[in-house]
């Protein structure tokens, strides 16, 4: 899971990047809203965390933009603010929760996880190719029916192939999608998990191809 944090004060965005780091969850920085409209086109995120009071652009323009331009990420409000009309405010334009500050980590991560797994539920629960499936609400796997065991990081390639095939996926969009700015996957890295995944896909009657000097392609064997 990949997400954007839009916090001006750097000790919380510190502190939160580290926490959610430290649960599984890659995390990117901004300071300001005015560039979190070029952060969101060039990388796939699961997840937008932003604070209301921002130098310049308000956390609250941002999301009214971003739903005028239909962008559906799900969107987690974390601010000091907790008068009733800022919570009605902040959900009529867009939110899709409200959590004020302090907090405590392990609501938000439940909180966090619960936004996650409506976004992808109202996508689509199941992606399926051949005799694999992938069951988006469990972050499970399935193969001839059989669970099919793979890491996280595995888990999170295959999901990113299925849901782009028949398209090729980019090597850098891929280690983009899995890392953080601050810590992008290698290229090695990247391909050990194609291998390790396409040992664990034989039989499947599907395969990783890789396109060569682009990237990956999930397709029928």
């Amino acid at each position: 899971m990949r997400l954007l944090l839009i916090e001006d004060d750097l000790p919380i965005a510190k502190a939160l990047a580290e926490g959610l780091t430290n649960a599984g969850i890659s995390v990117d920085h901004l300071d300001r809203a005015e560039t979190a409209e070029s952060a969101l086109s060039l990388t796939a995120y699961d997840l937008l965390i932003v604070d209301l009071e921002l130098p310049g652009m308000s956390g609250l323009e941002l999301i009214r933009r971003l739903r005028h331009l239909q962008i559906a990420l799900p969107v987690l409000i974390l601010t000091a603010r907790d008068a009733l009309e800022d919570r009605v405010q902040g959900l009529d334009t867009g939110a899709d929760d409200y959590l004020v500050k302090p907090f405590l980590l392990p609501e938000l991560l439940a909180r966090i996880r619960a936004l996650v797994r409506r976004s992808q539920a109202a996508a689509s629960s199941e992606l399926v190719s051949g005799s694999l499936r992938l069951h988006l609400d469990l972050r499970t796997a399935t193969l001839d029916n059989a669970p099919l065991e793979l890491t996280g990081r595995e888990w999170d390639v295959l999901q990113h192939l299925m849901l782009i095939a028949p398209k090729v996926l980019s090597k850098q969009k891929l280690a983009e999608s899995l890392g953080n700015w601050d810590n992008e996957l290698s290229p090695n890295a990247v391909e050990i998990y194609i291998s390790r995944l396409r040992n664990k896909l034989v039989g499947a009657g599907v395969t990783i191809r890789t396109v060569r000097g682009v990237g990956y392609r999930l397709e029928p064997n």
